[in-house]
């Protein structure tokens, strides 16, 4: 009687197209990445120099739009230069904000692209997708943050003692205006990381979901800490978008492993079917045989 050999499949020969690189070819990848990164940033920058005094107009209105009680002069919004080469230093972090913003959807792209070698083929067409949505998502966030930043320097500058007046100067507020803005914008992204990794198969919504309440509670914990103002309405501000595009990207992921399972389902049935077809072939030629 013939034995019955069941085949195995063979295992794929390693290809460049399958993203398996080496760690010093990942940490090459990783330096071209950075390098083209900061290079963007560097002419953003450059270009956020020549361009300087409509971006700071435009930088400095949500101080401007304070309380008079909280304006040094009352009749012209006016901010403070403390020291000699504090001037330089505002315009060199004028032009970074500017750099880093305008420049941002190539970085994100540097991002995904060294990123996306690990990827299958079939996973790196939601390449137009990421970059589409994750520029949007940034814009947002940092466009919200210049929309509430003068509610929370309202509340700061609330607590000095009656008959005082806070001197408020450039530096501090470009920074004040960098931190809400960097920090909203990347928020903003945090639901898209979650699309991601279920879309590379590390992250199920099954997991997600058992662990909703968790996640809710830490996105308010994460608005509370990470506002540089840390008042209520900036904190709310930065809390309720990310939990709206939580549960968004909880639907994505919900209909996204619906799908997927269905399609590992029947490939599963498909080479079940593969498997016993020969095998049964073979059965039925051996008591054949042994009729004979």
């Amino acid at each position: 009687m013939a034995l019955l050999k069941r085949s195995t499949p063979a295992t794929p020969p390693v290809s460049p197209e399958d993203g398996r690189m080496t760690l010093m070819e990942h940490i090459r990848e990783l330096r071209n990445r950075l390098i083209k990164a900061i290079l963007a940033v560097v002419v953003g920058t450059a270009v956020g120099f020549v361009y300087f005094e409509p971006i700071w107009n435009f930088l400095k209105q949500p101080y401007c739009r304070l309380p008079q009680a909280h304006q040094l002069n009352k009749d012209q919004c006016t901010l403070v230069v403390n020291g000699v080469f504090d001037s330089f230093f505002v315009n060199l972090k004028v032009a970074v904000i500017f750099g880093v913003v305008v420049s941002a959807i190539f970085w994100i792209y540097q991002l995904w692209a060294f990123v996306t070698p690990g990827l299958y083929q079939n996973e790196r067409r939601y390449t137009v997708a990421f970059l589409g949505l994750s520029v949007p998502l940034f814009a947002a966030g940092s466009g919200l943050a210049y929309v509430t930043m003068d509610k929370g320097l309202s509340l700061l500058l609330s607590f000095a003692p009656e008959g005082t007046l806070t001197l408020v100067s450039i530096n501090e507020y470009l920074s004040f205006a960098l931190a809400m803005l960097i920090i909203f914008g990347i928020s903003f992204l945090m639901p898209l990381l979650l699309v991601f990794l279920n879309v590379i198969g590390v992250l199920r919504f099954k997991t997600v979901s058992k662990h909703t309440r968790m996640v809710v509670f830490l996105m308010f914990v994460f608005a509370a800490v990470a506002t540089p103002s840390q008042d209520p309405v900036t904190m709310l501000a930065l809390a309720l978008p990310m939990v709206a595009l939580f549960f968004v990207a909880m639907a994505f992921m919900y209909f996204h492993d619906k799908k997927r399972d269905i399609a590992d389902a029947e490939h599963a049935r498909a080479i079940e079917e593969e498997l016993d077809g020969p095998s049964a072939a073979e059965g039925t030629a051996d008591s054949v045989d042994a009729r004979d």
